[in-house]
């Protein structure tokens, strides 16, 4: 059986049972060989933009049999997915392991099939704010987040439902909406663990950078007013 690092473990934990799922950027494919050796996904597509790491994908899912279950595509994003395979065959997308801005690039580069699906389970590894933003700015509500801390790197994942009933408006530029883009809405009202621990070690580390932006007045300027988030953050959590 396939064993997962901490942090794709926490990918796959997200993964709801019996649904088909394509699995973007597969890279060696051990996602969508768990999620299928589980039986959480009856089949996932696996897909990468790189002909190499398919390639080695695809020679994993034939030693462990699994041809039948996980087929593979050269695949820019969601590309290789047609829009019926959306909304008729496929369930939901995973995104793991790719920086923000290339995690929200594939989402608009086909958001018309994104919201055909059921659901998202996505691990950017950097400006989470950005990508949350751009998630609720499209209506795609974040409904369950996870954080894990491997190897000295903390990595959430978010979980996003689609087709379902309701909005999730806060006023946008108000501080508990920054907050939640920067930190986690859900990490937040669960006073995560991880998150406690995340939120110490960046006030550590933007105090670092304090001292060493003395001379530099705009510098300091946004490193108070990230100080100021956390610490607003902390108590968001304390109440929650």
């Amino acid at each position: 059986m396939v064993e997962l690092s901490k942090r794709m473990q926490a990918v796959a934990a997200f993964v709801p049972k019996n649904t088909v799922a394509c699995d973007v950027g597969c890279d060696h494919g051990f996602v969508s060989i768990y999620l299928v050796q589980q039986k959480i996904c009856p089949k996932v597509i696996a897909m990468d933009v790189k002909a190499g790491p398919l390639q080695r994908a695809r020679e994993h899912i034939q030693e462990y049999g699994l041809e039948d279950y996980i087929p593979t595509r050269l695949s820019d994003g969601l590309s290789a997915i047609k829009p019926e395979e959306a909304e008729d065959s496929i369930d939901g997308a995973i995104i793991a392991g790719m920086g923000g801005r290339l995690v929200v690039k594939i989402l608009s580069d086909s958001l018309d099939k994104v919201r055909k699906m059921s659901y998202l389970v996505l691990q950017p590894q950097s400006e989470l704010a950005f990508v949350r933003k751009w998630l609720r700015q499209q209506e795609l509500f974040i409904t369950d987040e996870d954080m894990v801390l491997e190897d000295g790197k903390y990595y959430p994942v978010l979980f996003i439902k689609l087709k379902r009933d309701g909005k999730d408006h806060l006023r946008e530029g108000s501080a508990r909406q920054e907050a939640e883009d920067h930190f986690g809405p859900c990490l937040i009202q669960k006073r995560h663990e991880v998150l406690k621990s995340y939120l110490q070690f960046w006030e550590k580390h933007q105090r670092n950078i304090l001292e060493q932006v003395k001379e530099h007045p705009e510098r300091g300027k946004q490193v108070l007013q990230e100080l100021e988030r956390i610490r607003y953050t902390m108590e968001l959590m304390e109440n929650a």
